[in-house]
């Protein structure tokens, strides 16, 4: 795994964790996904998942900001975070 996978995963699972603490959030992310509180724990360690959950995350410029500020990290890292985990992507049109 190379460092950026590293990093992305790493910024996944400290989303992850900020909205598991978030009372207010956490019931829109899983009703939003469809994940249920057990399989939080269960695919804590699946690229995919956090892929989602940083792309939940980004839906809102507030939760980014909130999230980043509460961790030290630039707004800008859930999406560069986002951008190397499976389906992360972005796609060039022209």
């Amino acid at each position: 795994m190379d460092q950026s996978q590293d990093f992305a995963e790493t910024i996944g699972l400290q989303c992850l964790a900020w909205l598991v603490g978030n009372e207010d959030l956490l019931p829109v992310f899983l009703g939003a996904t469809g994940a249920s509180e057990g399989d939080l724990k269960l695919r804590a360690g699946d690229p995919e998942f956090l892929g989602s959950v940083l792309d939940f995350l980004m839906m809102d410029d507030a939760w980014v900001i909130a999230f980043c500020e509460a961790h030290g990290l630039p707004n800008e890292a859930p999406m560069r975070a986002r951008m190397a985990l499976p389906g992360g992507a972005q796609v060039n049109w022209t």
